[in-house]
């Protein structure tokens, strides 16, 4: 949950995700602060993170005055299910449909299982790696079958029966809307730590 520390705002936010969805290179990719995709580093340059260094710290400004968020994943040296998050954000490969799946069929569950403790808890679902969607074939859209890459709208339909507060996707290795949704979980992020809370009015919303 949200505390404070000498007059520091503290959040921890906490990624849900399977293995492998890109939860670590976005995490890196956040390391970076705030750039627009044409200040983007070449995915080499990015830093390298260590899941035994979690909670990963970052301090914000916003508001004119100053943030501190504990990022933590599922690689975290402390069980992610003894955690007490602010915020979560559930992550999935945008050219695996088996990871978007997976947040319908279990995470979501672990959500409203294991930190069913504050009913004012914000959910953000993420998609990742957009930079490798592929568009459907055409074959594929004259069978109306679903290609392996999940489009916008699908996902975005995936987060709101999940009764997410907002969907948000990027890719971490490019930088491509990074700023957005970086900006969009500091915004969330410090609102937790008002009266009101961090949850959206009803109804998911799309960045």
């Amino acid at each position: 949950m949200a505390s404070e520390v000498s007059g520091v705002p503290e959040v921890t936010i906490l990624l849900l995700g399977d293995a492998e969805v890109g939860k670590s290179t976005f995490l890196s990719r956040l390391t970076l602060g705030i750039r627009t995709h044409e200040d983007s580093l070449p995915p080499y340059d990015l830093p390298v993170l260590h899941d035994g260094d979690q909670p990963f710290t970052f301090d914000i400004k916003m508001y004119n005055r100053p943030y501190r968020f504990y990022f933590y994943d599922t690689a975290s040296p402390t069980n992610y299910t003894l955690l007490k998050p602010s915020f979560i954000v559930l992550c999935f490969d945008i050219t695996r449909r088996s990871t978007l799946y997976s947040l319908r069929s279990r995470w979501r569950h672990m959500v409203e299982t294991h930190f069913n403790y504050d009913e004012e808890l914000p959910v953000m679902m993420v998609g990742l790696k957009r930079d490798l969607r592929k568009e459907w074939t055409e074959q594929e859209k004259q069978e109306r079958r679903l290609g392996e890459s999940i489009m916008p709208q699908e996902a975005l339909g995936v987060a709101q029966e999940m009764r997410c507060d907002r969907y948000a996707e990027c890719s971490a290795v490019t930088g491509e809307l990074c700023r957005e949704v970086l900006e969009d979980i500091a915004r969330t992020a410090a609102k937790t730590t008002t009266e009101k809370g961090g949850r959206s009015d009803p109804g998911c919303t799309i960045m």
